[in-house]
C-alpha cells in the first residue's frame, strides 16, 4: 500500500509562488518582444539615407516652405524630430528631421563632437540642395545646433534652442536638480542599455522613468492633462528600440563631460531659447545664460512642466511657428 506523499505547506506555497513568478515573467517577456518588434518596425520606415561628404546620414522630410533642420535630443532619431515638428510641417515649414551620430541608421564616426556634428548638418543640407535653413536644437541637440550657427552664420536663417543642453558658469550650478540617487543612477547607467529593463521600468515604475529619463517631476506628469500624459507616454515608448540608439546615448555622456563655453557672441541669427524651471536636467539656468550671451536672443521661461514641457507643448509650437515665419519673412525681404 502506497503512502500519500505529503508536501509541507510552506514548500507547497513556495513552489506555487515560484511557478506563478515564472509564468508572469514568461508572459511579460512575450509582451516585451511584441512591443520591441513594433518599435523596431516603426523606425524601419519613413526615413531615407543621404550619402554626404561627411558620411551617411539618416533623415526624413515633411511639409513645404522655408527649411527647418530639426536636431533631436538624447534617445531620439529622425522619428523624434518628425513627431515633435509635424505640426510645424503642416503650418508651412519644410521640416528636415535627421538622426544624429550613433542614432538609428546614422553611424557614429571617430570624431563625434558637436563641431563635427554641425559640419554633418551642413553636409546634409548640401546633399538636399538647401543653402540656408533655420535650425532647432532640442535638449542634447542644442550643442551641434549652436555650433552650426557659429560655424555657418551665412547658412543660418534662425536658431531655436528648446530645453537646451548648454554650458553655464560654475557658480550657476549650485541649484542643480538633475536626477540623482541610486535608482536614478541605475536607470541612466543600466536601464537605458537594455530594452527589457527599460520596458519593465515603464510598466512598473513610470514615475521613475519620468524623473530619471524624461527629466520631469512625476507630480507634474500626474497633474498634466490627459492629452499631455499621452504625449509623455509616447515619448517614453518611442525611445525604444534602445539597441539602435545606444551608441548615440553613450556619445551624449562624452559630450556632456566635455561641454565648454562657446563663442556665442558670434551667433548673428535671430535666436529663441525656451526652458522650464523644474526641468530635472537643469537646463533653465544654462538656457537663460545662453540667451544672455547671444545678441538679441529672446528667452521664454516656464515655471513648471519638466524637460518635456508638459502643459506648454502647444504654446511652444505656436511660438516657434511665429518665430520661424517672422524670420523667413525678414530674410525674403532682405533679398
Amino acid at each position: 500500500m502506497k503512502v500519500p506523499l505529503k508536501i509541507p505547506r510552506p514548500y507547497l506555497l513556495a513552489a506555487i509562488g515560484g511557478a506563478a513568478a515564472v509564468l508572469a515573467f514568461g508572459l511579460a517577456y512575450v509582451r516585451f518582444n511584441r512591443d520591441l518588434e513594433h518599435a523596431t518596425q516603426r523606425v524601419a520606415h519613413g526615413s531615407q539615407m543621404a550619402q554626404t561628404r561627411c558620411g551617411p546620414i539618416e533623415y526624413a522630410e515633411m511639409g513645404e516652405g522655408p527649411a527647418l533642420l530639426l536636431v533631436h535630443g538624447a534617445g531620439g532619431g529622425f522619428d523624434q524630430g518628425i513627431e515633435f515638428a509635424g505640426e510645424l510641417a503642416r503650418s508651412g515649414h519644410r521640416v528636415i528631421a535627421m538622426s544624429r551620430f550613433g542614432y538609428l541608421r546614422t553611424p557614429l564616426p571617430v570624431d563625434a563632437t558637436p563641431q563635427a556634428q554641425a559640419d554633418a548638418h551642413a553636409c546634409l543640407l548640401d546633399a538636399l540642395g538647401i543653402q540656408r535653413a533655420a535650425i532647432a536644437g532640442v535638449s542634447a541637440g542644442a550643442p551641434s545646433s549652436m555650433q552650426f550657427a557659429i560655424r555657418y552664420p551665412e547658412r543660418t536663417r534662425a536658431l531655436a534652442l528648446l530645453v537646451p543642453l548648454a554650458y553655464r558658469p560654475a557658480q550657476a550650478t549650485s541649484g542643480d536638480s538633475r536626477p540623482s540617487g541610486l535608482l536614478g543612477r541605475f536607470m541612466l547607467q543600466h536601464a537605458v542599455s537594455s530594452d527589457f529593463l527599460y520596458w519593465l521600468a515603464m510598466r512598473l515604475a513610470p514615475g521613475l522613468v519620468a524623473r530619471t529619463i524624461l527629466g520631469t517631476p512625476p507630480e507634474a506628469l500626474a497633474g498634466a492633462s490627459r492629452e499631455e500624459q499621452e504625449r509623455a507616454g509616447l515619448i517614453m515608448e518611442h525611445i525604444m528600440p534602445l539597441k539602435l540608439r545606444q551608441a548615440g546615448l553613450l556619445n551624449e555622456v562624452r559630450v556632456v563631460q566635455a561641454l565648454a563655453p562657446y563663442p556665442l557672441e558670434k551667433i548673428a541669427a535671430p535666436t529663441l531659447v525656451v526652458s522650464v524651471a523644474d526641468d530635472l536636467y537643469g537646463t533653465f539656468e544654462s538656457a537663460r545664460y545662453t540667451a544672455s550671451q547671444i545678441r538679441g536672443a529672446r528667452f521664454i521661461g516656464y515655471e513648471r512642466g519638466g524637460h518635456v514641457l508638459l502643459g506648454h507643448h502647444r504654446a511652444v509650437l505656436d511660438e516657434l511657428h511665429s518665430f520661424l515665419s517672422d524670420t523667413a519673412s525678414f530674410a525674403a525681404e532682405a533679398t
